[in-house]
């Protein structure tokens, strides 16, 4: 499985509180988010409005796109929605 992450802008989702953001599998666009409340919890969200979660995705992109590719090879490139719980304390964020 061949997994990129185009370098397009994130962005915010206040239907669901999420940050989207797209992976290329096998040159197929997958959708890829992570909660607003995974942003707060690990990555220094400086304000918490759709700026501040934006800037901490931009500061935490290469960790999240890490484990965005992770669930992807574990679900065999469907749809991936990182929560809090994806970023346990000690790994790295």
């Amino acid at each position: 499985m061949n997994i990129l992450f185009p370098a397009d802008a994130p962005a915010y989702r206040d239907a669901n509180l999420t940050v989207v953001f797209a992976a290329l599998v096998d040159g197929e666009r997958v959708p890829c988010a992570i909660s607003v409340e995974a942003l707060e919890d690990h990555f220094g969200v400086e304000s918490c409005d759709s700026t501040g979660w934006i800037r901490a995705f931009d500061a935490a992109r290469p960790r999240i796109e890490a484990v965005a590719r992770e669930h992807l090879h574990i679900n065999n490139g469907g749809p991936v929605l990182l929560k809090s719980g994806h970023f346990p304390p000690g790994m790295g964020s």
